[in-house]
């Protein structure tokens, strides 16, 4: 009876031990469980190159996040990381491209910004008593702002001197990770060797305790504010090194994939507890998800879906640790170190032997009979681009081609990393439609070295080699949309612009295009240019209040068909009638809308051709045939008189 006792206690020890030991590494875990899942499922995962492209498309989050773990821990959030990484990173490439500032000294500019909007925040917080979400809010509104308007919403070329941050060292090791792992260990350091780290940790675990033991509460919100600054400044520099061009809209979203790290590392939202490997761990696993499930074709709606679901799941995990009594995941007092590290190196090895097994699943099998085709889009959310994917889907189902397709959602960063993994992925041709022309230059650099065709659509590549662009003439269609509008109005009146989202190049040729087709009619006054984001919900909001402080507008341009339909909405009775309504794109509800009358034209791309033609040059090249430099796809003025035999 007694060694039935004795064993049963034993083995509820024994699996006490392994729940414990579960709970407090369950971001380890993960990662680890996410790495075998994505070896056995994805052949081309467990390669160098792809495990390379893992560690730079986690650094830029990765240090952002360290800099939020200093806010986080000390029971604070900070939104405006994204928009302080680049603004900084703007300020490096104006002041030294632009302005002529020494590189090291325009260098210095970008961490002196960082550390400002720091301040400013930590001084609204600490002094200002306004709660850290609103304060870091105001300065997310304040820093993208800013960057808009240095960079007159054009993305500004890097200093190549500063761009070598973004190559590789000895040709293989990528400089982004080894600024994260530098970041990493100075944010280790700070928080587990300094005053300050301590104080930190002190304020977050009881801020009126901390206080009260002696600590400048006020002074060391202002250090972890400003600190946070500095990560984020240099998070701008290497994400504008990793793109050869500093863009006004980077970073946009980041401060949510920084917290998002920070909080499945383990760190609480209610602060005291959090440590930098567990930040680092947050941020692999957040880069290990995005390219295992663009390695498997998951849709990008999928992606943020299951991605959502992981963070919940992670503050699911620290809610049961905290119940089950586990270790917090505080500033090392020594005597964990020891066990933390023979914990890391005992994953590392059950990992290294379970992923080596699940190799063999791979081993055997043969290459695929039918070509691999990758197309990068840089939006799903705009009708015109479903249009390139419908038709490019059609091409490559009748020419026998599997056909990826991903979605940039206008990040330039997000699609670098996709045209990353489809190199590294062994893809036989890659299809790109840039978020941005100079932004995509250098993963398509990447790809030419690969020795794999790449065909650029809607709009080209910069400082890269395309086989073909297939595309309209943005500006030559932003040129017809201002002589449409302007000979309906008889070359006399007043009208308006709606501008796409800023610093996209789409927007920046359009733009170009009615400026050049209005100086032909000296008559047409234009009252105002506002940017409404490719988007019908701003072109609505936008356009109502353009009509608020000038009712007498006679017409409209707008650079795309959503927000001209949106416009529509606000102009109501007047669209069509007294106030004529000119659209680009030609999309199904653009097209709808002429035919109803409200929109009186619309300068259409054909984009189902755009995706069409792509696929077949795409395969040509692979195959070794000639294609043309340009192919271009002529653009239509659809009116009333025509839409009937118009397909788009």
């Amino acid at each position: 009876m007694a060694a039935d006792t004795l064993k049963s206690t034993t083995g509820a020890g024994g699996a006490a031990a392994v729940r414990r030991l579960l709970l407090d590494n369950g971001a380890l875990t993960a990662l680890i469980v996410l790495v075998i899942a994505m070896s056995a499922l994805s052949g081309d995962f467990l390669t160098t190159d792809n495990l390379l492209n893992v560690g730079v498309q986690a650094a830029v989050t990765a240090i952002l996040a360290f800099g939020v773990t200093f806010v986080i821990v000390s029971a604070g959030i900070d939104l405006s990381v994204g928009s302080v990484a680049a603004l900084s990173a703007t300020v490096l490439a104006w002041s030294a491209t632009q302005q002529g500032v020494p590189v090291v000294l325009a260098m210095l500019l970008a961490v002196v910004t960082g550390v400002v909007c720091g301040l400013v925040n930590g001084f609204l917080i600490a002094y200002g008593k306004l709660p850290p979400f609103i304060a870091t809010l105001a300065m997310l509104s304040v820093g993208r702002g800013l960057s808009l308007v240095i960079s007159e919403g054009s993305p500004i070329a890097f200093p190549d001197s500063v761009s070598h941050l973004g190559d590789t060292l000895g040709g293989w090791l990528p400089v982004p990770v080894l600024v994260m792992i530098v970041m990493g260990l100075i944010a280790a350091f700070v928080l587990g060797r300094t005053y300050i780290g301590r104080s930190m940790y002190a304020i977050g675990g009881n801020e009126e305790a901390a206080r009260l033991s002696g600590l400048r509460v006020k002074r060391q919100k202002l250090a972890v504010y400003a600190l946070s600054g500095v990560f984020a400044a240099a998070a701008g520099v290497v994400l504008a090194a990793r793109l050869s061009s500093a863009q006004p809209q980077a970073a946009d979203g980041y401060e949510l994939d920084a917290i998002a790290a920070v909080v499945i590392g383990g760190a609480s939202l209610a602060g005291g507890t959090g440590k930098a490997s567990g930040t680092l761990i947050g941020a692999l696993i957040l880069a290990v998800l995005r390219n295992g499930l663009n390695l498997l074709s998951v849709s990008a709606f999928w992606q943020q879906v299951v991605i959502g679901v992981v963070i919940a799941l992670a503050v699911l995990l620290d809610t049961l640790r905290r119940k089950a009594g586990a270790t917090p995941v505080a500033a090392g007092t020594g005597g964990n170190r020891g066990k933390q590290a023979v914990t890391y190196a005992l994953a590392a090895v059950v990992t290294v032997a379970i992923v080596g097994a699940t190799s063999f699943l791979h081993g055997g099998t043969s290459s695929a009979s039918s070509p691999k085709v990758g197309l990068a889009l840089s939006t799903l959310n705009n009708p015109f681009f479903v249009q390139i994917q419908s038709g490019a889907k059609a091409e490559a189902k009748k020419l026998g081609v599997d056909l990826t397709v991903t979605d940039a959602q206008n990040d330039a960063s997000q699609q670098a990393n996709q045209l990353q993994n489809f190199t590294s992925s062994g893809y036989d041709a890659i299809i790109v439609n840039p978020v941005d022309s100079d932004a995509a230059g250098p993963a398509v650099r990447a790809a030419d070295k690969a020795r794999i065709p790449v065909i650029a659509v809607d709009r080209g590549v910069n400082k890269a080699t395309t086989d073909t662009l297939v595309a309209s003439d943005n500006v030559a269609g932003g040129e017809l949309a201002a002589r449409t509008v302007a000979e309906k109005l008889g070359g006399t009146g007043k009208i308006v612009i709606l501008q796409g989202q800023a610093g996209t190049s789409a927007a920046r040729e359009r733009a170009e295009g009615f400026a050049k087709g209005l100086k032909a009619y000296p008559g047409i006054q234009v009252l105002a240019q506002q940017p409404a984001d490719f988007d019908r919900t701003k072109g609505l909001d936008v356009m109502s209040n353009l009509l608020q402080a000038h009712p007498d507008v006679q017409g409209v341009i707008a650079a795309n068909d959503e927000m001209a339909l949106g416009a529509i909405k606000a102009l109501g009775s007047k669209a069509g009638k007294s106030v004529q309504v000119v659209g680009f794109d030609g999309t199904p509800d653009g097209l709808n809308a002429v035919k109803n009358g409200t929109l009186y034209a619309s300068v259409a791309q054909q984009p189902s051709e755009l995706g069409r033609i792509a696929v077949d040059n795409a395969l040509k090249a692979l195959q070794g045939k000639k294609v043309q430099q340009t192919v271009k796809v002529p653009v239509k003025v659809v009116t009333a008189e025509n839409v009937a035999g118009f397909s788009g």
